[in-house]
């Protein structure tokens, strides 16, 4: 008994380190992070033909940090909230009901 006890806490185990590594705020804000980064970094030295489009706006500075402040968000409220596993109980419920 205590084998399969031992199966069952790691699977858990490994199911809640799933959970947590596909979770979809990791992918948005990492995402939104590089491509902010290199968005950010083409706007650093912006040509004199760049800015007269923009109408003298270095929208590629401007939009490079905002996607990284919302990339960083991600990462932060990932960090703040984690998700949860499931416990037992609520797992064989959802079970029994589908």
């Amino acid at each position: 008994m205590s084998d399969l006890q031992r199966e069952v806490s790691e699977l858990e185990s490994k199911s809640a380190t799933a959970a947590r590594l596909f979770d979809i705020r990791r992918i948005i804000g990492g995402l939104f992070v590089v491509y902010g980064v290199i968005v950010t970094i083409a706007g650093i030295n912006p040509s004199d033909a760049d800015l007269e489009k923009a109408q003298d706006v270095n929208i590629n500075l401007w939009t490079g940090l905002a996607m990284l402040a919302l990339g960083l968000f991600f990462l932060v409220w990932l960090k703040l909230r984690p998700i949860a596993p499931p416990t037992p109980d609520e797992a064989g419920a959802q079970d029994e009901n589908a």
